[in-house]
């Protein structure tokens, strides 16, 4: 056990420090709210199209508490005695090509996806971790007709979430759960306006607004699921999740600058700073709403074989509300995902042939991402592929995903991205409590 912990630990600093050399978000579309959402799930859900509810022995699911009850129940690896302790980490890379109707660009960022340990106690399953929620990540500019900058729009941040799980089996194939998850994170943003003089040049002194938010707030999530297998060997799963509305609270600053701005580099230094009082127009503590979020699964398919599902996700961001920012002409909607995929299983028991071994993942997803810029609505769309390659006894094993997509519009001015997004994490099973055979 010790050797594997040092294995995940290992593989989360190589994670962290990569991601320290750049941005966790690269989309401009982070500007909004409070940054992208960043998915709830692990390499295993996003290789099939993003997939929540299905469920076996082996992996620990971060999207439903309810299948950390019972979360053993095809396999059990230890002479079927115990279900197995899980340990999951993952991250992932992200290549960006943004491009509007007159210029494209490149850009690309290394994050740390999540952590998490499932540990089974009877028909009790919990669980804890900690994950990104949001991330923010953009440098914006506006340019005048002879291509000088005109504004710059920079942001960086996000929020994380710690959570803690517990899921109960009421029946054989039904089980219930509830996440309890405290968020916290910081954003900042900035914006410059550019004078010029009369021949055109840029001013000595430039104007410069920054804010800083930190965030912090508790949210809740339900989950469902059944299963039920048949005599034919095909089984059927199902799964609901239900996060209800709650709050963020934002503790904010705000400060003027003048600045200098250097042409060739590109970088501002400020000369003087100016707090402003948030507190005498009521904005230095704001509370956000987090919108209400309901997901529905279904799929069938064979044990330890194959799996194909649907699922219909909808994220209520026509309530979500920040009162610290003003953004002109842009509205929020109703978030709506659909995701379709599933998983091929040679034969798990093969000896003879480790390519008979791997799960093989696919799957697609069309996502509304609840946002309406220009009276354009913002949309989604990916295909992803992944294996997940046992590694050592115990049905461990290291998963690799990878999905590639688009996302916005040149249309109204706006920015189309075209991703490829790399992920990869490892699960571990190991047993914690073995029965004596011998006092």
């Amino acid at each position: 056990m010790i050797k594997k912990l040092v294995l995940v630990f290992a593989v989360l600093f190589v994670i962290k420090v990569n991601a320290q050399e750049g941005a966790t978000s690269t989309s401009p579309y982070s500007f909004y709210g409070i940054g992208s959402l960043k998915f709830k799930g692990t390499t295993e859900n996003r290789s099939m199209g993003g997939l929540s509810f299905y469920k076996d022995s082996i992996h620990v699911n971060l999207r439903n508490p309810a299948m950390y009850a019972d979360n053993n129940i095809e396999v059990r690896p230890f002479d079927g005695e115990s279900r197995a302790v899980k340990f999951t980490v993952g991250g992932g890379h992200s290549t960006t090509e943004l491009s509007t109707e007159f210029v494209s660009d490149n850009a690309s960022s290394t994050t740390f996806d999540y952590l998490a340990l499932a540990i089974p106690v009877g028909k009790f399953g919990f669980g804890f971790g900690l994950l990104p929620f949001t991330s923010v990540g953009y440098k914006l500019e506006n340019s005048f007709s002879d291509g000088l900058i005109r504004e710059r729009f920079e942001g960086l941040g996000g929020i994380n979430k710690v959570f803690f799980t517990m899921g109960y089996q009421i029946t054989k194939g039904l089980s219930i759960g509830i996440d309890g998850n405290y968020n916290f994170g910081n954003i900042e943003n900035s914006v410059i306006l550019f004078d010029r003089d009369e021949d055109g040049e840029y001013l000595q002194f430039q104007s410069k607004e920054s804010n800083r938010s930190e965030l912090s707030g508790v949210n809740f999530n339900l989950g469902l699921h059944y299963k039920k297998a048949f005599a034919n060997k095909i089984e059927i799963q199902s799964g609901i999740t239900y996060s209800p509305e709650s709050d963020l609270t934002s503790k904010n600053e705000r400060t003027f600058s003048t600045i200098t701005f250097d042409v060739v580099s590109g970088l501002d230094t400020p000369v003087n700073t100016i707090d402003f009082n948030l507190e005498s127009v009521g904005l230095a503590r704001t509370n956000l709403t987090l919108p209400s979020k309901l997901s529905v699964g279904l799929g069938l398919g064979e044990q330890n074989k194959w799996f194909a599902g649907v699922e219909f996700t909808s994220l209520n961001t026509s309530e979500f509300d920040n009162p610290l920012y003003n953004q002109p002409g842009t509205v929020f909607e109703d978030n709506t995902v659909i995701s379709m995929g599933g998983l091929y299983v040679p034969n798990y028991k093969s000896f003879s042939s480790y390519w008979k071994r791997i799960v093989y993942r696919a799957g697609t997803r069309f996502e509304n991402l609840g946002l309406i810029i220009n009276n354009q609505s913002i949309k989604e769309f990916g295909m992803s592929f992944g294996v997940g390659l046992p590694v050592g006894r115990n049905f461990s094993n290291a998963n690799i995903g990878f999905e590639f997509g688009q996302r916005g519009t040149t249309s109204s001015g706006l920015i189309k991205e075209n991703f490829i997004n790399l992920q990869l994490s490892l699960s571990l099973n190991d047993r914690w409590f073995k029965k004596r055979k011998y006092d």
